[in-house]
């Protein structure tokens, strides 16, 4: 049975399931409440057409990782910025 995160965390058990495959606990969380709303098969499916990262300038990408809060970002080349990004 999965436990209770408390209300910031609306589908426990995908919470569990998402940490033990290495997950961040902020992007756990993030994919779980948005499964919430909608049957978990169409979450991955409600996505953007984002910009890939690679397409994008350092500058851009040095924007978004601020924007996310991402920890040293300054001394990061460009590969490590899209490497950090995609982990958040």
């Amino acid at each position: 049975m999965a436990k209770d995160h408390g209300p910031s965390v609306k589908d426990d058990e995908q919470y569990e399931a998402l940490r033990r495959q290495g997950e961040s606990k902020e992007k756990a969380a993030r994919i779980a409440n948005a499964s919430s709303n909608t049957s978990r098969s169409q979450t991955g499916r409600k996505g953007g057409e984002g910009q890939s990262y690679e397409d994008r300038t350092k500058d851009e990408l040095m924007d978004r990782a601020r924007e996310i809060g991402i920890e040293g970002r300054s001394k990061m080349s460009k590969s490590e910025l899209v490497d950090a990004l995609r982990d958040h």
